[in-house]
């Protein structure tokens, strides 16, 4: 594979990295467990593997796609179902998928979709702080993390 090639690849998977890192920022910034190189890592894996899989394997690469998205949903689950009485830590399960999936269409090469869901993915996570937005006083989702 010529050198210029795995530069851009490289530059997707950087750009996904960087987007990722935003998204877990808020989290680490919220105090979460999961945090800015959580999602820098996940974001990266899912370019990396997408973008491979694009260049070397075009005609299977949703098959990649597949197994990216199962594989973190595995991670997910196990955010949420730790040794507690009550499921927790959703938002977060929820951000890191939406994370990869950004990783996956950097991968892809659709990087101002994946700028703009970078950009939506914080803007929902912040919700909680914005006015007009932010809940109602009072009210809790005790799943929420």
């Amino acid at each position: 594979m010529r050198a210029s090639l795995q530069l851009a690849l490289f530059g997707r998977v950087a750009l996904a990295a960087g987007l990722g890192y935003l998204i877990g920022l808020e989290r680490q910034l919220r105090g979460k467990a999961a945090g800015d190189r959580t999602f820098a890592l996940l974001a990266m894996g899912a370019a990396a593997l997408v973008a491979m899989a694009i260049e070397l394997f075009p005609l299977s690469a949703d098959r990649v796609i597949q197994g990216v998205a199962t594989g973190v949903g595995f991670l997910g689950a196990g955010v949420i179902f730790r040794r507690t009485e009550r499921p927790r830590g959703l938002t977060t399960a929820a951000a890191a998928w939406a994370a990869t999936a950004i990783g996956v269409l950097c991968g892809a090469r659709l990087y101002l979709f994946a700028g703009l869901t970078t950009a939506l993915t914080i803007l929902l996570l912040e919700s909680i702080a914005l006015p007009g937005l932010a809940r109602f006083e009072g009210e809790t989702d005790q799943s929420e993390d």
